[in-house]
């Protein structure tokens, strides 16, 4: 079993930056890909950002040029860079782990791991 422990959410203003930290336990995820989706209030969970073993990315395209995820392996923990914030970016944020990489990372599905969630809210 893998748990995540998401942290580093808050209330920050439009333009501002924050950076999301999710540690990994129970098992060492270097081999996981990892992700970031989203759940704004009323709408479905959508998903972020993902990095794989070899560290390739995916963005979806409302943060392309402003998000940035990334890995640390000797901490077994996955950060979000989130730049240029906008009022839009209002969600909860979810760290997910998939042992393989099936190709279907933008998928929530995909992920057999989650994390309880963070609260990023930014004001306008």
């Amino acid at each position: 079993q893998v748990q995540l422990v998401e942290s580093g959410g808050g209330l920050v203003q439009a333009g501002g930056s924050l950076r999301l930290s999710c540690a990994a336990s129970g098992r060492t995820v270097s081999s996981y890909t990892m992700a970031w989706f989203r759940q704004a209030p009323g709408k479905e969970r959508e998903f972020v950002a993902t990095i794989n073993w070899s560290s390739n990315t995916h963005y979806t395209d409302s943060v392309k040029g402003r998000f940035t995820i990334s890995r640390d392996n000797a901490k077994n923990t996955v950060y979000l860079q989130m730049n240029s914030l906008k009022s839009e970016d209002t969600a909860v944020y979810y760290c997910a782990a998939e042992p393989e990489d099936s190709g279907n990372y933008y998928r929530d599905y995909a992920y057999d791991y989650w994390g309880q969630g963070t609260q990023v809210t930014v004001s306008s």
